[in-house]
């Protein structure tokens, strides 16, 4: 007896239990799919205004386009000051928006910008009523995931709550020791991480960035100044667009951390750079002045600041404590100035004319020139009985506009020069026919 074939065994229905399974998987997915965009249907209709934004999410997270609603959310988080609202409940929108939209989908997302969506989540969270530990469960939460964000998110998120505990320590006045370890552990070993990341990735400057803030942050907590100025300046170069309302701050500290740092003489990369604008018409614009003043070794300006602007300096801790080692530095750049001003074959000074530049005594001249040449500022020989100093290397330098005018003028006369020669040259040479 056979059975027949519309009784075959293989054709039978599959387990009951292996039915449920997959509807219990289905409804699962079903369930969050009509939560995110009920929930975005409801702050539509709670916030009219921003209806356009909701419904595009909405529509975007229900067609699956993930990528489009990456960059869409990304967008809309990063503009607080228009879309930042309340929820019916009375929550943070960005967080109830991440909450019921990111997560559910997070795993097709990029994992960067996914990062970026979570620290514009955290930031909101301090905006709206100041909530440290709501923004700091948000990034510790995203960082539960590391083997699927991979390094350069997990670092950027890594880089973000470094930056958050900072700011929360600055603000509360209140330094944790452990707290800063762990920090400066995790700025170390993210540091081995981009040395190995290819600067052409599209991904790069975003974490850099944000490492680099965070590592200025730390070095301006518990650093030396010029330690804060390296960081600073690498955070400037990775970050085009700075906040408005940081611009000053940063350009304040920078400048002093430049002023007082030991070892920091090339001023021309900070002179040059637009952070500094943000300080002109300000109550801080003779740091400016003294920075300006600096890159071009002026000392008997510089005096004139000083005297103007006593009671500014006073109120500076940095510089006041300081005061011996930025009064050096200006003695130091006038002659480093002094002798880039000449032409390589006129590099032969006078003691008398050094210290005419450098407003010191002339028996201190020795002195300044043995300190420029042990900090490797110049290099060259001393003649003490003709009281002279004879320099053949003098430090590289990012120059100013005017620095940069005096320059061409001097390659213009040295073209004029050789020129010439080339034509007595021509003149002294017989012509063979």
């Amino acid at each position: 007896f056979k059975i027949p074939p519309n009784q075959s065994q293989h054709t039978r229905k599959p387990p009951r239990n292996t039915k449920k399974t997959v509807m219990s998987s289905s409804s699962s997915y079903m369930d969050t799919s009509t939560g995110a965009v009920e929930h975005c249907e409801t702050m539509a209709s709670l916030h009219p205004d921003l209806a356009t934004q909701y419904n595009t999410i909405s529509s975007l997270f229900s067609r699956k386009l993930w990528h489009q609603l990456t960059i869409t959310i990304l967008d809309f988080v990063s503009t607080p000051t228009s879309t930042l609202r309340l929820t019916a409940s009375g929550g943070n929108s960005y967080l109830s928006l991440y909450d019921r939209v990111v997560l559910t989908c997070d795993k097709k997302l990029n994992q960067l910008t996914l990062s970026r969506i979570a620290a514009a989540v955290a930031a909101s969270l301090l905006k709206d009523g100041n909530d440290y530990v709501a923004a700091r469960a948000t990034l510790e939460n995203l960082l539960e995931k590391k083997a699927r964000l991979g390094p350069a998110p997990t670092l950027y998120i890594e880089s973000q709550l470094a930056l958050l505990h900072l700011n929360h320590m600055e603000m509360s006045n209140e330094m944790d020791a452990k707290l800063l370890r762990s920090i400066k552990e995790t700025l170390a070993s993210g540091d081995a991480i981009l040395q190995e990341m290819d600067a052409a990735q599209t991904d790069a400057t975003v974490v850099h960035s944000s490492y680099y803030e965070a590592s200025m942050t730390y070095r301006k907590a518990v650093g030396t100044p010029e330690a804060y100025y390296r960081e600073a300046l690498l955070f400037l170069n990775y970050t085009p667009n700075v906040a408005p309302k940081r611009r000053y701050q940063i350009a304040t500290d920078v400048s002093l951390a430049a002023l007082t740092g030991d070892g920091v003489f090339n001023f021309g990369e900070i002179v040059t750079h637009n952070i500094l604008e943000s300080l002109k018409g300000t109550e801080n614009q003779w740091l400016l002045d003294l920075m300006t003043v600096f890159a071009n070794g002026n000392v008997f300006e510089f005096r004139k600041i000083t005297a103007a602007h006593a009671k500014d300096i006073e109120g500076q801790p940095a510089l006041t404590s300081r005061a011996e080692l930025v009064q050096e530095k200006i003695t130091l750049l006038a002659l480093v100035n002094m002798v880039f001003e000449r032409p390589s074959a006129e590099r032969t000074l006078d003691f008398q004319d050094v210290a005419e530049r450098t407003g010191v005594e002339l028996e201190k001249v020795e002195w300044v020139i043995m300190r420029a040449l042990s900090l490797g500022l110049i290099k060259g020989s001393m003649d003490q009985v003709d009281e002279t100093v004879t320099v053949s290397w003098v430090m590289p330098r990012v120059l100013d506009n005017s620095q940069l005018k005096a320059l061409a003028s001097r390659f213009a006369d040295w073209a004029v020069k050789v020129s010439k020669t080339k034509d007595y040259m021509g003149e002294q040479n017989p012509v063979f026919s």
